[in-house]
């Protein structure tokens, strides 16, 4: 593949519980899978509201995501990305306010298209994957909840709000019912509750603001049961779950029935009068497994979460990862030139050459990422579609 572009390693990628490793260098070349013979090209049947569900994928946090989504839908036929999704480093709070370097490249993405959402997993806390015992996350909980932090927060939407994506869906504290994050409501949930509502209050009290709030837990019990973490409908727009193809041998019917599992999850969003969505899903410890893969897309179709990202790097992935074909094979298949408005996509008219700009090779199609991907790249990309 005719990409090559080397860079920096970016901040380390979401980590599931437990994580997961990242990607290969060679993830940018996708898994062999064979085009299906008649593409199918579903109708998004509206949410209540007036949305249609949007379909995404996390590819990597930094600028290479953004690279990579126009590459990940030619993979897909063209089918129509409308959720950019990427997580905020929890490494210091500078990380966490939104530093200059991280966030212009997807408000460009997200500014491109009107009907696009830009999704942005953000830390409750500092050295949030550096495994903080209970007694310390119970401490700075509490500090959270009184105000100590609330500065973080309001310059996170200032920035967001100035760089024009101020309707960012703000995935925050996500997975608290676990162990892996600092951020983990389990050592105080009553002070974790204070805490969000803290955050929640301060970023909306930013003028020219329209966030959205996703409460996103993990599916199942975990540590602690999700439901008394809820922090109340007030500070809540959408009710998510993070739902990978775990725990070995359990299949998609039990995720479904299973205490806090998947169909909890939709009766509570019910209840509670929110509008639902899978911000991470994915394979994970059953292997390449394309029944879990068919059945996740089945009730995806079936419940219509407001959004859904998949994780795509080993083990979770089916285009940056290789080990999963058959699972690729299947999502490939259904969401194969997809778009909102369930129409074939439409072939790109090829654009004239600038004056004293040599062409592209016959074989290498240039790429138009936006100006803040080129420019962190250094240059316009020219991709190679051979393994098509």
């Amino acid at each position: 593949m005719g990409v090559g572009v080397a860079r920096a390693a970016d901040p380390r990628a979401p980590a599931p519980t437990p994580p997961a490793p990242v990607a290969s260098p060679s993830a940018l070349t996708p898994p062999v899978v064979p085009v299906p013979s008649t593409p199918a090209a579903p109708a998004a049947t509206p949410v209540p509201g007036g949305e249609a569900p949007a379909y995404g994928v996390f590819l990597k946090s930094d600028a290479r995501g953004v690279a990579r989504m126009p590459l990940f839908s030619h993979w897909l036929g063209g089918a129509e990305l409308r959720a950019g999704h990427t997580y905020l480093p929890g490494h210091r709070w500078r990380d966490i306010e939104g530093s200059a370097d991280f966030l212009p490249v997807w408000a460009d993405w997200r500014n491109r298209k009107p009907n696009r959402m830009l999704v942005l997993n953000v830390p409750m806390q500092e050295r949030n994957e550096e495994g903080v015992p209970d007694s310390e996350v119970r401490r700075l909980l509490r500090q959270g909840a009184a105000g100590e932090f609330d500065h973080h927060f309001r310059v996170l939407a200032e920035r967001l709000v100035a760089l024009k994506v101020p309707d960012t869906i703000v995935v925050l504290g996500w997975e608290m019912n676990g162990t892996t994050y600092t951020h983990r409501c389990g050592p105080d949930p009553e002070s974790w509750k204070k805490y969000w509502n803290r955050i929640v209050t301060t970023m909306r009290s930013v003028p020219g603001q329209k966030f959205r709030f996703d409460f996103t837990p993990s599916r199942g019990h975990d540590a602690i049961p999700w439901t008394k973490c809820y922090p109340g409908d007030d500070t809540v727009d959408i009710i998510g779950m993070d739902s990978y193809d775990q725990p070995a041998g359990m299949s998609f019917d039990q995720q479904v029935r299973e205490p806090y599992g998947l169909q909890a999850h939709l009766d509570f969003a019910k209840a509670h009068g929110k509008p639902i969505s899978y911000p991470e899903w994915g394979l994970f410890r059953n292997g390449d497994n394309p029944e879990y893969m068919r059945r996740m897309l089945d009730w995806i179709e079936e419940h219509k979460p407001l959004y859904n990202t998949l994780t795509d790097y080993c083990p979770h992935g089916v285009w940056q990862c290789r080990t999963n074909p058959k699972s690729a094979h299947v999502y490939r298949s259904t969401l194969f030139g997809r778009t909102d408005e369930a129409t074939p996509p439409l072939t790109p008219t090829p654009q004239p050459t600038a004056p004293g700009t040599p062409p592209p090779p016959a074989d290498c199609t240039p790429l138009d990422l936006g100006g803040w991907v080129e420019e962190w790249l250094g240059g316009r990309l020219c991709l190679r579609f051979e393994w098509w």
